[in-house]
């Protein structure tokens, strides 16, 4: 299942970028201005509004699949290596020795004796 949605958002991924290249800039009506071709391939008012929802239906889907991706990763079961291993018998810790008795320093010496 994770496979199916992983292509379709890259398809989806793939169409959203090449939609948001055919747009024209916002300064493209400048440049006719001063000589540029006015004929476009979707005509002489462009094609603004298709390509607009165009783009919009494919930011929908691209955020549906990466929503899709992220709950279908988090219910997926990690394997791990260690799964025939047992964790380690616990074993008692071993007896610290008791510490030794420290002896007292002796006392300094009186001054001036």
């Amino acid at each position: 299942m994770s496979t199916v949605v992983t292509i379709i958002h890259i398809v989806v991924c793939l169409a959203l970028i090449s939609i948001v290249l055919l747009q024209h800039g916002k300064g493209a009506g400048i440049g006719a201005a001063f000589g540029g071709s006015s004929q476009t391939v979707f005509g002489s008012t462009g094609a603004a509004p298709f390509l607009a929802k165009l783009t919009a239906v494919a930011a929908i889907l691209f955020m549906c699949t990466s929503l899709g991706l992220t709950v279908l990763g988090r219910q997926q079961v990690k394997s791990t290596i260690m799964q025939e291993t047992r964790p380690p018998v616990s074993q008692p810790a071993p007896a610290k020795p008791a510490p030794a008795e420290i002896p007292a320093p002796p006392a300094p010496a009186a001054p001036g004796k």
